[in-house]
């Protein structure tokens, strides 16, 4: 800002302080304020450089106020204490009060000029909305006209729209009245004479013109078949119809055969030559032609592989060769079709290239390989065999016929499937590959119910032969002593249960080949596995009889060499040694038929591990077969259950039976009524229950390890309770003194501790009261209703226990107990 010179009071005459454009841009009312005030105060500018350039210096005072004074300075502070601290304050309020004046000049003015501003923006703003509505009422006008001139190119156009439609329609008419008239003319050509067909037009005749010459010879004859079909209801209502056409429809029939024909021959050669183009050509005018089928069928009928005789051959020689093996044949048809697919994709390329529709033609094609190539193979491979005279299992059998039928069938569904990969049209290729083995299919049930019949037929055969070859391996039965051919049966073999087991399951898996219903393969499934329970079941029941009849022969042997009364001591002795014979033959019978038992439950337990496992969700999804299953399950196993319940029967008979020619054998007057009773008594057990315990733990054995679970509880209770009866009729043959009482209190004890092996509560708790029965020997007469204060439900057998004292009619205890008892 320029200096400003001192003002006066009146306003006007002032110098100018402030100026307007003070006020503009960047204002700063610091920056307005330093540079009103700077020309006023030059004296405090000089005082700050002075004392900016004195500070630090020794000698000087510091102020309270943070000023600094030099001690030389003093005396002029003191001098200047009655002077004025700021002169120029004077000059400031002169200059604030002028620049106050001026700053409401300044407004004053700015305000005038503002309300000049406003007037004129009012004035302007009315007339630019004057002009707005001007130009609105100018648009509207602009729409409206905009709106009319569309409505009429609308209707000009649409009048043009239907001036063209009427043009090309008859423009239509006249191209159709010409094409008629030219079909009119060539009609009339061919409907000259019969059989003649010189006079036609050249264009007939002219081999560039071939496509076109087919068109119209198709359309002739379509417009004269109609016009024939037309006039048929007329003659037969009586009225006359239009004649004439008969002789074209005939001659045009004629020239479409010949030019047929004709482009027959040209595709043929141009196939020869690997003309692709030429064969299109044809191809595509042939397609006129009954929508080409005739030059379809004529090109896949020419094809090599259907004609050639040495490839037919060569398929058979392939596959069969000179012996017919599963895996030889798989082998064989995996290399066929893969060659047949092979060629079918090299003639789906040239299809494609050629025909118009190529899906068409591929349709034909796959056809005429499943028809006629696949076909051909599968009637030289697949010779149904006879049921009533089959092949021997040296040949294969039915199972051969079997495993090649999987085999060719897996391997068409995959050839069919290839085939669809490469492309058939709308052919169903693989129900048509289905179809091929249909006759197959329905009689298969029946072929492999006989296979697996024929199968077990000849395990069975293998096994009796190998039984025979162990049993007399130089062609004589070796007999031990007391042996015959009932202690060498044929023994039941799981490991034969376990192969019908798996015929059985390669016959499921080729129902599930063979049946895509759930309902069919579940009806074939059941067959098959009821064909398994009765071999397997018919097998384990045969070796249970035939076990049984090692039990029933030695039983007969125990009959035929029991001992008399009287007789000779040489006699007895060789009675007695020919019973032990039968004792040893029942023993070895007994192990046999145990044996038996256990193979039998290990084949019963494969044949419900496989019903589990692969059976039962085959046949669940249909309502019923499940169950239907199950039952016949059961059913069949309770056959082999009652052979073997009558086996277990007939065993407990045989260790009874030697139990009591040892009891009676070994067993002394003397062991229970010793003649020096009262004497040092024997603990031991006497030699004849030494010798039962001894022969039952022997023989039981085999029962321990054959039986489990329920069945080995059944068996073992029944034993013990029969053991029970015997013992106490054994015993009911004796009298016994206190010392021959307590003898058998030691036989029963011993007999007790073995029979608790059974895990038999019933059987322990009758042992116990024998034990307790056994008292009535030991105790004197007095005590004897004592005894059985506690246990009344023994007083029964304690009457026959008692009978058997030495000492029942001398202490006439009978008459003692009934009135005690009674009372």
């Amino acid at each position: 800002m320029p200096p400003r010179k001192s003002k006066t009071s009146s306003v006007s005459s002032l110098p100018v302080i402030l100026n307007i454009d003070d006020f503009k841009g960047d204002f700063s009312f610091d920056a307005l304020f330093g540079n009103l005030v700077n020309e006023h105060l030059p004296s405090l500018r000089e005082d700050e450089v002075d004392s900016a350039d004195g500070h630090g210096i020794g000698g000087t005072d510091a102020l309270p106020n943070g000023h600094t004074r030099t001690t030389s300075d003093a005396t002029k502070v003191a001098q200047g204490l009655n002077a004025p601290l700021f002169p120029e304050v004077d000059a400031l309020l002169s200059l604030f009060k002028d620049s106050c004046k001026e700053l409401i000049e300044l407004r004053k003015q700015i305000d005038g000029k503002l309300n000049s501003l406003k007037k004129e923006v009012s004035t302007e703003d009315a007339k630019h909305r004057k002009t707005l509505t001007e130009l609105e009422k100018g648009v509207d006008g602009l729409f409206n006209s905009f709106a009319r001139l569309d409505s009429r190119i609308s209707s000009v156009g649409q009048t043009a729209a239907k001036v063209g439609d009427h043009l090309q329609s008859a423009d239509a008419q006249r191209e159709t009245a010409s094409q008629t008239i030219e079909l009119v003319k060539y009609l009339m050509e061919f409907n000259s004479s019969p059989g003649d067909l010189t006079k036609l037009s050249p264009l007939f005749s002219d081999d560039s013109r071939v496509a076109e010459a087919a068109s119209i010879a198709q359309k002739l004859r379509s417009f004269a078949e109609e016009d024939i079909s037309r006039a048929m209801p007329s003659v037969a209502s009586g009225t006359t119809a239009s004649r004439g056409l008969e002789t074209a429809v005939g001659n045009l029939q004629e020239y479409c055969n010949e030019l047929e024909n004709r482009l027959l021959a040209r595709f043929d050669a141009a196939s020869q030559r690997r003309e692709l183009s030429t064969m299109s050509e044809c191809a595509k005018i042939l397609s006129q032609f009954n929508r080409g089928t005739s030059a379809m069928q004529h090109y896949v009928a020419t094809r090599p592989m259907f004609i050639d005789v040495e490839v037919m051959n060569s398929d058979a020689n392939l596959v069969l060769g000179d012996r017919v093996s599963p895996n030889y044949v798989a082998r064989g048809v995996s290399k066929l079709y893969k060659d047949i697919t092979d060629t079918v994709r090299k003639e789906a390329a040239t299809i494609m290239a050629v025909f118009p529709s190529p899906n068409d033609v591929m349709s034909i094609l796959v056809q005429r390989v499943l028809e006629q190539r696949v076909t051909s193979l599968l009637d030289k491979l697949l010779e149904k065999p006879s049921l009533a005279h089959p092949r021997p299992m040296e040949e294969g059998g039915i199972l051969l016929y079997l495993r090649v039928l999987a085999v060719s069938y897996e391997k068409t569904q995959e050839l069919a499937r290839d085939l669809r990969a490469v492309g058939c049209g709308d052919l169903d290729v693989e129900g048509l590959a289905e179809s091929l083995f249909s006759s197959h299919k329905d009689e298969y049930p029946d072929y492999e119910k006989s296979s697996l019949s024929q199968l077990c037929q000849a395990k069975l055969e293998e096994l009796r032969v190998e039984s025979q070859r162990v049993c007399d391996p130089n062609g004589t039965i070796g007999r031990s002593k007391g042996a015959s051919m009932a202690s060498f049966p044929q023994e039941i073999s799981v490991a034969a249960a376990t192969e019908f087991v798996q015929w059985n399951e390669e016959a499921i898996s080729r129902c599930t080949l063979f049946s895509s219903l759930p309902v069919t393969l579940a009806t074939n499934v059941r067959a098959v596995f009821t064909c398994l329970l009765g071999q397997v079941i018919k097998y384990i029941t045969d070796g249970l009889e035939r076990a049984r009849d090692g039990l029933t022969e030695a039983a007969s042997l125990r009959e035929r060499f029991v001992i008399g009364t009287s007789v000779s001591r040489r006699v007895a002795a060789a009675a007695t040694s020919q019973a032990e014979a039968a004792a040893a033959a029942g023993e070895t019978s007994f192990k046999a038929f145990m044996v038996a038992v256990q193979r039998s439950g290990s084949s019963v337990a494969i044949i419900h591990q496989y019903f589990a496992n692969s059976i039962s969700r085959l046949l669940l999804p249909v309502d019923g077969a499940h169950a239907a299953a199950c039952e016949e399950m059961a059913t069949a196993m309770s056959s082999a259950e009652g052979a073997a319940c009558k086996g277990l029967q007939q065993c407990i008979e045989t260790l009874m039976a030697e139990v009591e020619r040892l009891l009676t054998a070994e067993q002394k007057t003397a062991d229970y009524h010793p003649p020096d009773d009262g004497m040092i008594h024997d603990h031991r057990p006497t030699n004849a229950c030494t010798r039962v315990v001894s022969y039952l733990s022997r023989v039981l054995e085999a029962a321990f390890t054959a039986l489990e679970g329920l069945n080995k509880q059944a068996f073992l209770t029944e034993l013990g309770n029969n053991l029970y009866k015997g013992l106490i009729n054994h015993w009911m043959k004796f009298t016994f003194n206190p010392s021959g009482g307590l003898r058998l209190k030691r036989d029963i004890t011993e007999y007790g501790e073995f029979v608790r092996s059974f895990n038999a509560p019933s059987v322990d708790e009758k042992f116990e009261l024998l034990g307790i029965l056994a008292n009535v020997f030991i105790v004197a007469p007095e005590s004897l209703s004592s005894l059985f204060e506690g246990t009344p439900s023994i007083r029964k057998d304690a009457q026959r226990f008692i009978q058997l004292r030495d000492d029942y009619k001398s202490e006439k205890l009978a008459s003692r107990l009934s009135s005690l008892w009674s009372s």
